[in-house]
């Protein structure tokens, strides 16, 4: 799967179980894969820039709820 459809699934799947309170955020670079960050009230809960890594697997996706979870208090 390409990086940019990676992106758009992982997006519409995020958006869809918090409509409304996230920001999500990506960018192709020309010397790496690009970004993907995800925003919650203004805390970032996941950035492959910032170490996170690329979201590969179910751990990863779960890892990124819970922590949208939390910030929401849910």
């Amino acid at each position: 799967m390409g990086v940019k459809v990676h992106f758009i699934k992982l997006k519409t799947q995020l958006e869809d179980e918090f409509q409304g309170d996230l920001e999500i955020t990506s960018e192709s670079t020309p010397s790496a894969t690009g970004w993907f960050e995800v925003e919650v009230n203004g805390k970032l809960v996941h950035s492959k820039k910032e170490g996170s890594g690329f979201v590969d697997n179910d751990q990863k996706m779960a890892t990124i709820v819970a922590a949208i979870e939390e910030v929401l208090g849910k």
